[in-house]
């Protein structure tokens, strides 16, 4: 697919003590179970935790599986109903632990949001991301749920290209998989759109998940009609803003 801008791509290195990349089968019965590998949509809410705005869509390119998959299946009491008269049940979620990914992104502008045409300065974007990545990031970033902290590191391109994950000079499959939401655009006049889930065949080669695009998923699944709320943008930081107080 022709894009009209694409950054130069960004690197980071993210791990913690435990993962939950729900896989939606097992939900129905207040179950939780992690996929072995996260998600395209998981690593896109990491990435926006660390830098995002209105003008720029977070684009993930990569990610390399560094530690070995294990599961770990915990108890958890779980409150039913609600009030004076509710109850506890058990639950059982199963968790991936001692993760660590490599993950590589870049950033396109937001052609839905033309109101923000000069908010897009591609040299001032690019430093408050490498400035984020080198703090650890700008807020609290979870590994698939709140329960699941996560801890971010800049990495480099060189560092990135010669890392050799557990399962270098191996193809694993994966099958289907969720990949990522399909949201209305907030610029779109008709409020009563589809809120669409994505789904994709995962393939990890050398370690390596080399994501498709977004609009290139061709399974999808209307999930409810969704009302864009009608936001105010008019307080937005520019990225001039942005940058001086880093």
């Amino acid at each position: 697919m022709d894009v009209a801008f694409q950054s130069k791509p960004f690197y980071y290195k993210i791990w913690g003590d435990t993962a939950l990349f729900t896989d939606p089968i097992s939900k129905g019965g207040g179950e939780k179970f992690s996929y072995s590998v996260p998600t395209y949509q998981a690593l896109k809410g990491i990435t926006e935790n660390l830098y995002w705005k209105p003008t720029l869509v977070i684009i993930i390119d990569e990610v390399k599986i560094m530690r070995p998959i294990r599961t770990q299946t915990n108890g958890i009491r779980t409150l039913i109903g609600t009030g004076p008269a509710n109850s506890n049940d058990r639950s059982y979620y199963t968790y991936l632990v001692n993760v660590e990914y490599l993950v590589k992104f870049h950033f396109e502008w937001n052609e839905n949001r033309s109101d923000l045409i000069k908010d897009r300065n591609e040299i001032k974007h690019q430093e408050i991301i490498l400035r984020t990545l080198r703090k650890g990031g700008r807020r609290d970033v979870f590994l698939g749920t709140r329960e699941c902290v996560g801890y971010v590191e800049i990495v480099t391109g060189n560092q990135y290209d010669q890392s050799k994950g557990w399962y270098h000079d191996e193809t694993i499959s994966f099958g289907i998989m969720f990949h990522s939401f399909d949201y209305p655009q907030e610029n779109n006049d008709n409020s009563n759109q589809n809120l669409e889930s994505r789904y994709a065949e995962i393939l990890m080669q050398d370690s390596t998940i080399r994501f498709i695009r977004p609009e290139e998923c061709r399974i999808r699944n209307i999930l409810r009609r969704y009302a864009v709320k009608n936001k105010q943008y008019d307080k937005i930081k520019t990225v001039d803003e942005e940058l001086s107080e880093m």
